[in-house]
């Protein structure tokens, strides 16, 4: 994908990283996330289904139906921001078990808290401000723990899943769903154009805030492809990694079991 880095963990010295294609202190990225989210988060959900034309929805169904969820099962939905997967693994968990909607971000937290609970969605889910490189939670804790669309926006991706992989029970499995590299090349381009000409405006528009939806594209292109990003999970210590690509590549699912 063009201006994608196959590797963006290894960039730069070790104390700057990417924000979008900036280079940033590693220290100053999590703040600069967050002001980015606090903008978006009350049109979060409206600009999710412009933005993808309703697909998104498709894609989270996809995950939900791939993580093999049971009744009873623990589930961690990380960087769950406005609760669309927790919503649905919340029905099927059941009374005996239990969601954990956990997001960086106390502003997307809130508007997920609010929604879930309109939708009468009480009982079995709870709410942590959490950062992903560093997991509240005790080791051998969830039967499944999904990452969908933040991933991406992690300073240190590799502790990260190593975070996450220690939260994991024995037989536990990760899905990160984000989106990634194009197949073909005219989808490659196209998706480029409508990232950067039409994705920004339509921010403008509904958000009030075309930055950061250029941000957003530019963290797209940043993040790594399908196979860098298995090799990440692998060295993490995750077996029998997979991925699934949805629309053409332009999103995937990532799959990695803890045995």
């Amino acid at each position: 994908m063009s201006g994608q880095d196959q590797n963006p963990q290894k960039n730069g010295s070790e104390k700057t990283t990417h924000f979008g294609y900036k280079t940033v202190e590693k220290t100053d990225k999590a703040s600069m996330v967050a002001s980015v989210f606090h903008s978006v988060a009350q049109q979060y959900d409206v600009m999710n289904d412009l933005m993808s034309f309703g697909i998104h929805r498709l894609w989270k169904r996809f995950t939900i139906d791939a993580s093999g969820v049971r009744p009873g099962n623990k589930v961690l939905d990380l960087a769950g921001g406005t609760g669309d997967l927790t919503a649905k693994f919340s029905k099927l968990v059941g009374r005996e078990g239990k969601v954990v909607l956990a997001d960086i971000n106390s502003s997307m937290l809130n508007v997920g808290r609010d929604k879930l609970r309109d939708k009468g969605l009480v009982q079995n889910i709870e709410y942590v401000q959490a950062n992903a490189e560093s997991l509240p939670f005790e080791e051998n804790t969830f039967d499944i723990v999904t990452i969908a669309f933040g991933l991406r926006n992690v300073t240190d991706k590799d502790k990260a899943l190593r975070s996450i992989y220690s939260v994991l029970k024995p037989g536990g499995r990760l899905l990160v769903l984000e989106f990634s590299k194009p197949e073909h090349e005219f989808v490659n381009k196209a998706y480029d154009f409508y990232s950067f000409n039409i994705l920004p405006k339509i921010g403008q528009i509904v958000a009030k805030d075309g930055d950061s939806y250029q941000y957003l594209a530019e963290s797209i292109r940043m993040h790594p492809d399908q196979e860098t990003l298995k090799s990440m999970m692998e060295n993490a210590g995750f077996d029998q990694t997979s991925y699934k690509n949805l629309t053409g590549g332009v999103v995937a699912l990532h799959k990695g079991y803890k045995f």
